[in-house]
């Protein structure tokens, strides 16, 4: 196995599992937002059945879903999708900007959603980020 494959394949995985946390967020609603540490915004509207939750949760869902599969088109495990270096360039931009910006507000705003939820969330995503950089650059 090359290298590009074993880094993507993580990269998929490790995107295809924030998928499947998600979906559980909207299955399970507010006790799943609550644990992974959505805000309490979130938790109340959810426990109110309300559709914001899920619509926004739904929203990330068919991205990282999305992303989750130009990683397996750049393994080479599905026929290749359009754009993919371009695309996976863009993933990277986006989960390196979201990982940095979460760290910055989990440091001065820790209330809107919670310090642990920014610490958590950002360093899943600079993880993320960092396997689709070694996917992409051995490419």
């Amino acid at each position: 196995m090359t290298d590009t494959p074993f880094w993507m394949l993580l990269a998929a995985t490790g995107t295809a599992l924030a998928v499947l946390l998600h979906i559980g967020c909207i299955a399970f609603g507010a006790p799943w937002y609550e644990f992974f540490g959505a805000g309490q915004r979130m938790v109340r509207l959810a426990r109110a059945g309300r559709a914001e939750p899920a619509v926004i949760t739904a929203a990330i869902t068919l991205v990282l879903g999305i992303w989750t599969l130009y990683a397996l088109s750049a393994a080479g495990w599905v026929r290749p999708l359009p754009g993919t270096r371009w695309v996976l360039l863009g993933i990277i931009g986006i989960l390196g900007g979201r990982g940095l910006a979460g760290l910055i507000i989990g440091r001065v705003r820790p209330g809107y959603n919670g310090a642990r939820f920014w610490y958590t969330s950002s360093l899943t995503c600079l993880a993320l980020a960092a396997l689709y950089v070694a996917g992409t650059l051995t490419w």
